[in-house]
């Protein structure tokens, strides 16, 4: 289970991601498949070519923030549509990405990693390892927290809120999106290159399908913990992740389901958040046992934004 849940921290790092995308900037942005196998490559070619592992890892959050650079210019100044935007990226990256890798799957056996002192101390796959994690974890989230508290935090929560209405107010939007789809993306590829390190392998499929599991933590996270105040809608990912993982182990031990059942369990856990979350009966349960939350017959919004999905009288 701790593998589990190591893989569960690392992966938030890539929900953290998405939140910031699908949530805060109203964007669907699947540049995610690309941009986490980019991440995963450049810090493997550079760790086996020699540089130091947090370098690498460095390396690659800024070269996942290229894919997202890619598709925001797409968008605002081709003016292509979100999704074929990052659709395009996302395609144009797969070759890319054997560019920078070299070949189909670059090893990282014998190599030092930024794992390798954990591994040293036996704390890897155990409490103390996952207790890290956790830790790197949180203090992304604190990081995204206070830049969505700056005032061009709040230009970017405008943005995805109502854009016109934005543009209005003199915020440039073509801006908020593009750095924000670059910080989203960035966040992508260090998770990537942490994910490559820990398993000992970076490989050109390993992105394949990896924004459902970040709309799983996203949609399964901000169910639990709600998404009024932003603090508890960012910690709701890493919670998110962390179930998501979990389901999917607990679901692989039964007989009937195998690692290629992974996606079909992943597309099922989102319809069944998405599902529940909109249930008046599941919402006030939270309500009765998380002060947090107010029982409320309409559904909650999408982002924690003052306002946001309330209309005009």
């Amino acid at each position: 289970m701790q593998n589990t849940l190591e893989l569960g921290m690392l992966y938030a790092l890539l929900a953290l991601g998405v939140f910031l995308t699908y949530r805060i900037l109203n964007f669907a942005d699947l540049t995610v498949d690309g941009s986490f196998t980019t991440g995963a490559g450049t810090a493997a070619l550079l760790i086996v070519g020699g540089t130091h592992p947090l370098a690498a890892t460095v390396a690659g959050f800024f070269a996942g923030s290229l894919g997202g650079l890619v598709t925001g210019l797409l968008h605002t100044k081709l003016h292509i549509e979100p999704l074929l935007a990052s659709i395009l990226t996302m395609i144009a990256l797969w070759s890319v990405n054997l560019r920078i890798m070299g070949k189909a799957n670059v090893s990282l056996l014998g190599v030092d990693t930024v794992f390798t002192p954990l591994a040293a101390h036996g704390m890897m796959s155990s409490w103390g390892s996952v207790a890290i994690l956790a830790v790197l974890a949180l203090i992304a989230k604190l990081l995204i927290d206070a830049f969505l508290a700056t005032n061009f935090g709040l230009a970017v929560q405008s943005t995805g809120d109502n854009p016109t209405m934005a543009s209005s107010l003199g915020i440039s939007t073509d801006t908020t999106k593009i750095i924000t789809l670059m910080l989203a993306n960035g966040l992508v590829g260090l998770s990537g290159a942490l994910i490559a390190q820990l398993q000992g392998f970076a490989d050109i499929q390993m992105g394949v399908g990896l924004i459902l599991v970040g709309l799983a933590s996203v949609i399964v996270g901000n169910a639990i913990l709600g998404t009024r105040f932003m603090f508890l809608a960012s910690l709701g990912v890493i919670v998110g992740s962390a179930v998501y993982r979990l389901v999917i182990y607990f679901a692989l031990r039964w007989d009937f389901l195998s690692p290629q059942d992974m996606k079909l369990i992943s597309a099922a856990l989102v319809v069944i958040a998405l599902v529940v979350s909109q249930s008046k009966s599941v919402r006030g349960f939270f309500a009765r046992v998380s002060p947090w939350r107010k029982v409320d017959a309409a559904p909650e919004p999408l982002l924690a934004v003052p306002g946001k999905g309330e209309e005009e009288p």
